[in-house]
Formats: C-alpha cells, structure tokens, sequence
C-alpha cells in the first residue's frame, strides 16, 4: 500500500500507548510495519514516557495503566503485574515483548525534528545517531504525548530563587532532596506520589495546590465528573484551544495509603502562595515558608514542536483536531491528544485512527 514516490505511507510518530495503539491497528488493517508504516521513537528503549519516570514508581500506587490492545495474547496484563519492581522497568518489559510479538519495528532513538509539506506529501526530518534522515510519507500520526514538554506556571520572583526547582520530569528519587525544606506544587497523583515518598527524608514538607483536592472513595469511580473532563478536553480540541487537564477533573481515590496520609496531615494542601522569594514562597496573608526545593508536579503540555512548520496552530493556543485529525491539515492525525490523553482513551483512539488512516489511503 506504499503511496507511489514516498519512503513509506504512514509515519508514526512515539512508541508510547497511543502510538503502538494505532500501530497494532494499522497492522491488523493489512499495513506492513517497516514498509507500508514506519514507528518512529526518540527514547532510548521501550516503554514510551515510563522508561523516564522515577526510582521508586509502582504500579497501582496512584498511577494505572491499560493494557495496550492484543495485549492478552501475550499472556501479559498490567493488572496482574509485579507491584513491587519498578513501574518503569515493568512497563519497558511488556512493551519490548508487545513489539517483537507484533514485530512493529520501531526505530528508535529516532527523534522527528520537523515535518514540511512537499506537495501533496510531507518530508519528515528525523536525527538519530547516524546524523539527519529524511522520510517522505503520505500521512503522518502524531503521537508524542507529553512528557518532553514539561509545563511550569509563572509566578512572581520565580527568577530569583536562590534554591533549586525541579518538575514531574526531573525527579529521582527521595534520597537526593533528603534533609531539604521542599515544597511541593500541584494537586495530582504526582504530587500525591512525591509527598508520600519524601515523608521520611525531606526535612520539611509543604504541600501548596491551586485546587482544592477532591478524594474520592477508593471504590468510587466518579464517571460523571470523568466524562466531563473528557468533554470539556475534546470541546478545546474542536476549538483549537489550549487542551486543559483530564485528571485534574476526576479526583483522587482515597486509599488506604492516602487516607492515612490525610488522618497525620501530610496530605492536606495549602493553597497556592502569590509569590516566590529567594529563600522560600509567601502567601498573600504574609505567613513565608522557607525552602530548599520546589518540586513542580504541575503537569505538561501536548508535545508539538515539530509541527511548527506546518502551522497548524491555531490563536487560541491550541490545534484543533476533532475525531483525532488535524482541522487544517488532513494528513496529520493526532494519537493521545486531548480526550484520548488518558491510556484507555488512547487504545480506544488507536482503533478509530488506523481506521481513518487506512480510508485516507484509499483515498490518494
């Protein structure tokens, strides 16, 4: 199904959930991976942005993961995974066997630079450890996700703090802030995470969210408020404006870990200070709090920088895309953006994409 003058028909673009999603479909649709589809992935093994997170990460801690589609024919489900190795390595392991089972082919590290149009075609611009590659393709699905674009909101003095700030991305583990005043920002699994992990290592904890934290019952799995975060994501999608969080309108269950977190008061946060000082943050009342470390668990944005030269962005901040294709390009389609974000909105995704993708081919 090769498009006649180009390297491959389709490109996909990250081999995190949403991208070996659409991969696994493409496959089951006829496409060939390495010749009728190329996987591109700029990390350094399996396991998408997993490989990339901290020491002491588990599985079911805060953080869950669906199994990628097919999954089960491997014998492998992340529901009966080893709980007490690291989530990074457990995640990297089924996905390298996920990969060679379906034999997709991923390049990697394979890092897409930039994407032009050439015609009725695209070049895709590629670096990987041999120097710079070109890929022409007739489709493109972008499926970078988010973890290369680490957000930090501003506030005032941000500049001058004297301490050290850290993001979601940068974190190690406990044992390199031990014996620091931390605070930490956010209201997510992240910060949730963080806390109960520097609890018996930082000397101070403070834990500051612009939200007040909503816990759920551990059993309760708030539906309503998960499909209006949902709607709401695929509303700004439509829109082409700035995507907000999904998880951030679903709440937090409250476990057996976390209420006792609650019940000795380390998970009760303050609410957001107003400014940064070089030694520490102030509330607007005035009261200070000193700090050595701002670990900033305060999320991240789609990854699109690659797209730049197709200009795609739209001035509300955002691309709009509905039904995961690109409103002003149609050869662009997007995997894990906006309501697909989640892991179970990305599998579902990965179905309705290849479906639209091969369509699209049968179309040229």
């Amino acid at each position: 199904m090769t498009t006649s003058g180009t390297d491959t028909s389709v490109v996909v673009i990250g081999a995190g959930q949403a991208g070996l999603s659409v991969s696994f479909y493409l496959k089951r649709l006829g496409l060939e991976p390495g010749n009728d589809f190329v996987v591109l992935d700029r990390g350094p093994g399996t396991g998408g942005a997993w490989q990339h997170r901290w020491d002491a990460l588990r599985l079911g801690s805060a953080h869950r993961v669906a199994d990628l589609p097919g999954m089960d024919a491997l014998g492998l489900s992340f529901e009966t995974a080893d709980r007490t190795l690291a989530a990074r390595d457990v995640v990297a392991d089924y996905y390298a066997q996920y990969e060679t089972f379906y034999d997709l082919k991923v390049v990697r590290p394979a890092s897409v630079t930039d994407i032009q149009n050439a015609g009725a075609d695209l070049v895709v611009n590629v670096w990987d450890p041999e120097g710079d590659q070109q890929v022409t393709t007739s489709i493109v699905v972008n499926a970078t996700g988010t973890w290369g674009s680490p957000f930090v909101p501003w506030y005032p003095g941000r500049n001058d703090f004297l301490g050290r700030q850290i993001h979601t991305s940068d974190y190690v583990s406990a044992e390199e802030l031990a014996g620091k005043n931390v605070v930490v920002v956010g209201g997510g699994t992240s910060a949730i995470g963080f806390l109960l992990e520097l609890e018996s290592s930082a000397a101070s904890l403070t834990w500051v969210s612009r939200s007040p934290i909503v816990y759920l019952d551990d059993t309760e799995l708030n539906i309503e408020a998960a499909v209006a975060a949902v709607a709401m994501a695929d509303e700004a999608a439509r829109a082409g404006k700035a995507l907000p969080s999904i998880v951030s309108g679903t709440g937090v269950a409250r476990t057996r870990r976390i209420q006792a977190g609650i019940d000795r008061g380390l998970l009760v946060a303050k609410p957001m200070f107003s400014a940064i000082e070089p030694t520490g943050v102030r509330w607007a009342d005035g009261t200070f709090q000193e700090a050595d470390v701002i670990l900033w668990a305060t999320g991240f944005r789609p990854e699109l920088r690659h797209l730049a030269s197709l200009k795609l962005r739209e001035k509300a901040g955002g691309i709009t895309v509905a039904g995961g294709t690109s409103w002003r390009d149609p050869r662009i389609f997007f995997a894990g953006y906006g309501p697909q974000a989640s892991t179970i909105g990305a599998n579902r995704a990965g179905r309705t994409i290849a479906r639209q993708v091969v369509a699209a081919l049968s179309r040229r």
